[in-house]
């Protein structure tokens, strides 16, 4: 099998279980690959992590339950597998640049960007769905 084919069926496995809490051991044993082998592969086919992957993907969800939904921050933490509100709120920052709260104030229904001002003057453009922050 080739490595794209693996890392293929990695990014499905994570898809259908980004609600679960799980481990790199019981993805490479419900896979039938080594954990070695698939962290190899994934990082030669995407230049990330499975680590990195699966967080980012999360985040991704959070951010659009945040934008889509009104259900507390604390319930879209859990629900993306974070074990505590300031886990999600801390990784959220690290990649969105601002707080899940200040992410869904910002959020316009409708449109594909949103902007909002972050600390002083400076203003931050982020893409939904898949995009970067700038």
């Amino acid at each position: 099998m080739s490595g794209a084919s693996v890392t293929g069926r990695i990014c499905s496995w994570v898809e259908g279980n980004l609600d679960k809490d799980f481990t790199l051991e019981e993805m490479s044993e419900e896979l039938n690959y080594s954990k070695f082998y698939m962290e190899r592969v994934f990082k030669e086919n995407t230049g990330t992590t499975i680590y990195r992957y699966v967080q980012g993907r999360r985040l991704e969800e959070a951010a659009r339950k945040l934008a889509e939904t009104k259900r507390p921050v604390v319930e879209i933490a859990l629900e993306t597998g974070y074990g505590s509100q300031q886990a999600f709120a801390r990784a959220f920052r690290c990649v969105y640049g601002c707080t899940p709260r200040e992410y869904r104030r910002s959020f316009v229904p409708g449109q594909n960007r949103i902007s909002m001002l972050l600390r002083g003057n400076r203003a931050g453009t982020f893409l939904c769905r898949g995009g970067l922050a700038a």
